[in-house]
């Protein structure tokens, strides 16, 4: 099974529209079709960044919000990075990459193509959500 890494911008694409994000939590990650990695600073982030009122203004999104993070923390797995890289400008996405490393994820699939600039790190294949889809997507 597929071990994935999932930014924090995809999560919230995917409670705005329905386009590959919307498909990949909808019907890969609640289908358990791929293993979701997650670790503790990557939670914090997501509750983080969910909570935000500027979101107030899609319909029901904090509602779809909480239902999709009680999901996350039920079915994800956790894992706990050891190690601190200072790769990327924006701390977040570092803890991205520490946390692909510790679990040795398969893909980080992200829409932040400014400072995801490279194609892979170690192991793990960094992709968009409409690449993943169209080529990685498990069937």
């Amino acid at each position: 099974m597929q071990k994935v890494v999932i930014d924090t911008n995809v999560v919230v694409s995917s409670l705005i529209q329905r386009s590959y994000p919307y498909r990949i939590i909808n019907e890969l990650f609640i289908e358990d079709k791929f293993q979701l990695c997650v670790s503790a600073d990557l939670m914090s982030e997501y509750y983080d960044v969910l909570s935000r009122a500027k979101f107030a203004r899609f319909n029901d999104f904090f509602i779809r919000a909480e239902t999709l993070l009680v999901d996350i923390e039920t079915r994800a797995t956790k894992f706990y990075p050891t190690m601190t890289l200072d790769i990327i400008s924006d701390e977040e996405d570092n803890r991205i990459l520490e946390l692909a490393d510790e679990c040795k994820a398969n893909f980080i699939v992200t829409g932040n193509t400014t400072d995801f600039t490279f194609s892979f790190y170690k192991q793990t294949r960094i992709v968009t959500p409409k690449e993943y889809w169209e080529y990685y997507r498990p069937s």
